[in-house]
């Protein structure tokens, strides 16, 4: 796993392996990235956003986020050996300052936290996870993006999701198993 592109470019992820997380492929991340950079559908400038990476694991998504130039990222990932890796990534590549990183379930950290103005939302619930639908909702009632975001969430390309009542699909694409949905909340 490595950061394909920004200041960070070329460095390696130190990543888990366990039944619990899953890596985001590098060539599924490199799509996401060059659907934000060159798509019609979608106007988001990655330079300078707020990001909140839901789901989290290792990081991956999130740091390249920062290497390509994001302001701020809070990572959220319940399972603990997904943060420790995680924090240990962030402190290797010197970015500590640009992160914060809670180690709870979603649904606490949006109980305990009033947070406001993301430009990108990214999703990374396991392929078995259905309840994810119900942070989305949470998400759009407590009003935490920016009027110009974009929500971008990892499924597996057979699992069949119910999104229409969370976000407006802008796009969706897919990439050998995975599928990745792109939209905003209306």
């Amino acid at each position: 796993m490595r950061i394909i592109s920004g200041l960070l470019k070329g460095k390696s992820l130190n990543y888990i392996k366990n039944l619990n997380t899953r890596p985001l492929k590098d060539i599924v991340k490199e799509s996401i990235f060059n659907v934000l950079k060159h798509s019609n559908h979608i106007n988001i400038d990655i330079e300078n956003s707020n990001v909140i990476d839901l789901y989290s694991g290792v990081g991956s998504f999130g740091i390249e986020c920062i290497s390509r130039g994001a302001n701020k990222v809070i990572f959220i990932e319940q399972d603990i050996g997904a943060t420790n890796i995680l924090n240990k990534n962030l402190k290797k590549l010197n970015i500590l300052h640009k992160a914060t990183v809670k180690n709870d379930k979603i649904e606490n950290v949006f109980k305990k936290e009033n947070f406001k103005q993301f430009d990108i939302l990214f999703l990374d619930p396991p392929f078995k996870d259905k309840k994810f639908t119900e942070i989305l909702k949470v998400i759009k009632e407590k009003h935490i993006c920016n009027k110009k975001h974009v929500v971008i969430i990892h499924r597996e390309k057979k699992v069949e999701d119910y999104l229409k009542d969370s976000i407006d699909i802008v796009l969706a694409k897919n990439y050998g198993r995975s599928k990745i949905i792109f939209g905003t909340f209306n």
